[in-house]
């Protein structure tokens, strides 16, 4: 791999479309602000614990009884319950 690219911010906000480009290509690019790492831009390839691929066969919970619920918070905290369980 490549050394990563170093860009200030302003810079990097100038050059997002190139930057961008250089991504897709494989090429990382950190970002500083006052000289400082903040942030860094990479394929996202290179990232897959942070981007999982879902499907949604694989999705746990059933929502078994939350249907015909008048109030809707509640039955929208159950889903988000059973989905982060």
């Amino acid at each position: 791999m490549t050394k990563p690219m170093r860009k200030g911010a302003e810079e990097a906000r100038s050059q997002l479309p190139e930057l961008l480009t250089a991504a897709q290509r494989g090429r990382q690019t950190i970002i500083t602000r006052h000289g400082r790492p903040v942030a860094i831009l990479a394929p996202i390839s290179e990232q897959p614990l942070l981007f999982p691929q879902r499907s949604l066969l694989s999705l746990a919970g059933t929502g078994h009884g939350l249907y015909g619920r008048r109030d809707s918070r509640t039955t929208l905290r159950r889903l988000r319950d059973e989905w982060n369980r």
